[in-house]
């Protein structure tokens, strides 16, 4: 009997697997792949309406953590853990922890892949570069031998990060403008990968109606992504048709050549 194939994602914000890795997750989803997410906060600072009716962080939180339950369910993953780490300061979390509990997670879901930001944050958001960080780490600490985790090691076979093209930057600032987020004073641009980077293009041009069904899930956030619905669909296929990433790691293959497919390497001799 062949074992399963799964992914996970390990994500820093609700929304950020329906934006960003929608089109991929509908897509295995459709192929019969285990998804699996780990998303580090509640995203308990982003709220998008008048100041005067911002609900505050743990009122928002809980609602933005319903709205990613609901995304979740569109995109066919069937395990979510939340954590429990503050929006916007994710990178003063403590290592230890957040490690412990990403390992743990990749310990019981047993992916063969990983998803995650890369190390640029996409646009320097540091909540986005942490995770980067701890997910690398965890998928070091979940094949270890480490008591603390509980379980059995698992080794993931592949692992990939977000990469952004500048296609795909321009297509997004035509929409919602310039991203550039101020940290320490100083602004931060959205970082596009070279085409040579690119490792991995997935090819998500069947699932814009599931991703739109997703995204309309982060209700608190719609008054952002409603000019979404209003994009004719060549901008819309511009922004979510493909998605692309670096391969950051693979026990499996290499090379030069741009994959199809995430599970490449490893459909061939799966065992049970």
């Amino acid at each position: 009997m062949l074992e399963p194939l799964r992914l996970m994602c390990v994500l820093a914000h609700p929304d950020d697997e329906s934006l960003g890795n929608g089109g991929t997750l509908a897509k295995c989803a459709d192929e019969g792949i285990e998804l699996s997410l780990v998303t580090a906060t509640r995203g308990q600072r982003g709220w998008k309406g008048p100041k005067d009716e911002d609900p505050g962080p743990d009122a928002l939180g809980a609602l933005r953590t319903a709205e990613l339950e609901a995304a979740a369910a569109v995109l066919g993953i069937s395990r979510l853990w939340v954590l429990d780490h503050m929006d916007g300061a994710l990178d003063q979390a403590d290592p230890q922890r957040v490690t412990l509990e990403i390992a743990q997670r990749i310990r019981e879901a047993k992916p063969q892949v990983v998803l995650t930001f890369g190390p640029d944050g996409i646009y320097g958001h540091p909540d986005h570069i942490a995770i980067s960080q701890f997910a690398t780490a965890a998928l070091v600490r979940a094949a270890a031998p480490d008591d603390a985790l509980g379980g059995e090691p698992h080794a993931v076979s592949k692992l990939y990060y977000a990469a952004v093209t500048r296609e795909l930057i321009d297509a997004y600032e035509a929409v919602f403008g310039v991203f550039d987020k101020h940290v320490d004073g100083r602004g931060r641009r959205a970082f596009a990968w070279p085409d040579w980077a690119v490792t991995s293009r997935i090819d998500a041009r069947r699932f814009g109606g599931t991703v739109w069904e997703a995204i309309r899930e982060h209700r608190s956030q719609l008054r952002d992504y409603q000019k979404l619905a209003e994009l004719p669909e060549e901008q819309w296929l511009r922004m979510f048709g493909e998605q692309t990433y670096y391969r950051a790691f693979s026990l499996v293959n290499g090379g030069r050549g741009v994959e199809d497919d995430l599970f490449a390497g490893l459909r061939e001799g799966r065992h049970g």
